[in-house]
């Protein structure tokens, strides 16, 4: 095998492909990256049998050469140190030469670097999958339901069902809700769909899977294909597929923990309240229970305070519009911190129903998203 190509353009792709390597696999294949080299261009995958990324490179794009391929083949090399070495390179063109027993020479400018390689038959085949039902929504716009969702879901093993977020589709709306049973985030976005009658529910794609992807994925309006089948998801972009495992197990029902009607209702400003429990937190957080406690006053203003038995108190009053009973509540503030976080409306709703009842926050100029919270028992 051997051909030449664009410094800058390897270096993107190989990284991306780098996402999916594990150095903690128990399958040593999986530590390369695997390179192909045919008539149509480069193929580059990366796994660690979770996920699966395969990015292709054309010969030419927009009338520049990319690829100029000489001899076709492939060949799998150590992702640790392959990365590391084209980032690294000094010229503005790599070229990249496999000899017998799997010898592979990489050449930039003055430099040259001889790297033992394995065997490309070895790696595992990627999924096939039926794509004939799929669905698509805008690049940016996956990029806002992971950023408002994947916070949320559990980092504990013992239900790994809660370590994913979960989809279902409603008519044209995807939802895709992440609880960790304290917290829950819910995003709705509409889709397209290529056939009217995909629906589906209870798919749960690991937190970790969706954070690569997040990775990866451009700020932009271009649309993104999702194939949904039974163990596996695959998000196919212009040059590049994501492939990730699905998660097996039931997903909670979570429709029926959101609350319909209201005792209290509180509009605050995201940055301000923001601020407020960022300062509550700077004590407690020695207990690590990150307890902060809320009381209505009846003068327009809400006392927020938070106690350290070893380290002392901390109060502050803020400004609300407030209408329904007074109240009194205590919560984990870093996880309200973490969805106020997410959130791009400059004004939000806390709604609660009771002192020992889950209550909710949606941002006021949005109607697509919503986190719930379970209060603290103090007494």
């Amino acid at each position: 095998m051997r051909f030449s190509i664009d410094r800058d353009r390897f270096v993107h792709d190989v990284q991306n492909v780098t996402k999916a390597v594990s150095s903690r696999t128990t399958i040593p294949i999986l530590t390369g990256i695997k390179i192909v080299a045919h008539s149509e261009g480069l193929t580059l995958t990366g796994s660690d049998s979770d996920i699966s990324i395969e990015t292709f490179i054309p010969k030419e794009e927009e009338g520049f050469e990319i690829v100029r391929i000489e001899e076709q083949g492939s060949i799998v090399l150590q992702a640790r140190f392959f990365a590391e070495i084209v980032k690294k390179l000094p010229g503005s063109e790599i070229e990249l030469i496999v000899q017998n027993q799997f010898a592979t020479t990489i050449r930039s400018g003055s430099s040259v670097f001889n790297l033992i390689g394995l065997d490309p038959e070895e790696y595992p085949r990627l999924p096939q999958l039926e794509e004939n039902l799929l669905f698509r929504l805008p690049q940016d716009m996956l990029k806002n339901v992971i950023r408002q969702t994947v916070f949320a879901v559990s980092t504990q093993e013992t239900r790994p069902v809660l370590t994913g977020v979960n989809l279902e589709t409603e008519d044209n709306t995807l939802i895709c809700t992440a609880t960790d049973s304290h917290r829950l985030a819910m995003r709705k976005a509409t889709i397209e769909k290529n056939d009217e009658s995909l629906t589906f529910s209870n798919v749960v794609i690991p937190g970790k899977s969706l954070n690569e992807l997040s990775k990866i994925i451009d700020d932009n309006h271009e649309l993104i294909d999702v194939v949904v089948t039974e163990n596996q998801v695959l998000f196919k972009m212009k040059n590049l597929l994501f492939f990730s495992r699905l998660l097996e197990g039931k997903y909670p029902v979570t429709k029926s923990m959101i609350p319909t009607q209201s005792k209290t209702t509180l509009k605050l400003k995201t940055k301000p309240f923001l601020q407020t429990l960022e300062r509550a937190l700077l004590l407690s957080r020695e207990g690590k229970n990150n307890v902060i406690n809320l009381k209505t006053l009846n003068n327009g203003l809400i006392e927020i305070t938070s106690i350290s038995p070893e380290v002392g108190k901390v109060t502050e009053n803020i400004e609300t519009q407030m209408q329904g009973e007074e109240m009194r509540i205590s919560f984990n503030g870093k996880n309200i911190i973490d969805a106020l976080k997410v959130m791009d409306s400059e004004e939000f709703d806390i709604v609660f129903t009771g002192a020992m009842s889950p209550f909710v926050i949606r941002p006021i100029d949005d109607d697509h998203y919503l986190h719930l919270f379970s209060p603290v028992r103090t007494y």
